[in-house]
């Protein structure tokens, strides 16, 4: 079999983010200047570089902290209408405390505002596929565990 005669296979983008929490509970949202939403600290991966390694290099250049950052939480299948086939990682950033909560600026300008936001106030911020992923990375950290995911639910 030839390359051209290989069949199709998928290339999704690869995306990926750190959930922050506050002392009650509460996770981290950033407000990108560029959506219309709120999201969690991350972004895509680049050539070459590992889901981990993205989020790191992300929260430094749009938080300016370099936090180390714990398991995976969930990795979710989720495909965008005008994106195509994404692949998007959340990894579990633990707590902030007061000093790295004052270290926090934006360094890159793509966000304006941090908030800390509860499970239950989510669809306020993004939209319900977000919120449902984060809930599924909170619940996969509640329970010392990693999750799938498609479109945000656990499968």
């Amino acid at each position: 079999m030839t390359a051209n005669e290989m069949p199709p296979v998928a290339t999704p983008r690869v995306a990926a983010g750190v959930l922050f929490f506050d002392n009650e509970g509460r996770v981290l949202l950033v407000r990108p200047s560029y959506k219309e939403h709120w999201e969690i600290p991350g972004g895509y991966v680049e050539p070459g570089e590992s889901p981990r390694a993205g989020c790191n290099r992300e929260i430094q250049e749009e938080l300016g902290l370099t936090p180390a950052l714990g398991p995976m939480l969930v990795v979710d299948w989720a495909p965008a209408e005008h994106e195509g086939d994404k692949l998007l990682f959340i990894f579990d950033g633990g707590s902030l405390n007061a000093e790295q909560e004052r270290d926090i600026h934006f360094v890159d300008g793509e966000l304006t505002e941090w908030r800390y936001v509860s499970a239950e106030s989510l669809e306020q911020y993004g939209p319900p596929r977000l919120a449902r992923r984060i809930r599924t990375a909170i619940a996969a950290r509640s329970n010392g565990m990693s999750a799938y995911a498609e479109h945000g639910n656990a499968v």
